[in-house]
């Protein structure tokens, strides 16, 4: 990745695919990020993100730094406010403030929409973005825990949330 320099906030677009997707890998490969294995193709996720709330962040010479996406919890009316995020930054682009731009960047995005709630799961071991997401305002609601296994191990989830105080 470059030096620090400037970061840029964009829609995510089709352009951005294979180094969205790659920064993706990477935190999959991390172990700390999900409990996916493998990245998807750009075809499911484009159909899984919201449009409209999904951004990448660039460095000067346009190369990803990392990204940012929401999808809806729930289809039931009641949830219609409530979406799930999720905030992947380039292993050699962290702490250039990438994270913590993207992240406002979305809950901006989202109180324009009338989103009440972002929220998100998080391994327990991912100190440093537990520690993004409080800057940002989240607040840690519980863990989950042995919600799941992960490469034959269960494992424990911190559930976040951010409320806007915008939307009544």
């Amino acid at each position: 990745m470059s030096t620090p320099g400037t970061v840029r906030i964009v829609a995510m677009g089709p352009e951005h695919a294979d180094e969205v997707l790659t920064i993706y890998q990477l935190g999959i490969d991390e172990g700390n990020a999900t409990f996916e294995t493998v990245a998807p193709t750009w075809q499911e996720f484009d159909a899984a993100k919201l449009p409209q709330h999904r951004y990448a962040a660039l460095d000067d010479s346009g190369r990803v730094l990392g990204w940012v996406t929401a999808v809806p919890v729930s289809d039931r009316c009641a949830y219609a406010g409530v979406v799930e995020h999720s905030v992947y930054v380039h292993p050699g682009a962290r702490g250039r403030g990438a994270g913590s731009v993207l992240l406002q960047t979305l809950i901006r995005s989202t109180e324009a929409a009338g989103i009440w709630t972002i929220q998100s799961g998080i391994f327990p071991e991912n100190a440093s973005s537990l520690a993004l997401h409080q800057r940002a305002g989240f607040r840690v609601i519980g863990t989950r825990e042995r919600i799941g296994r992960h490469r034959g191990v269960w494992r424990d989830v911190v559930l976040v949330e951010r409320r806007t105080p915008l939307v009544a």
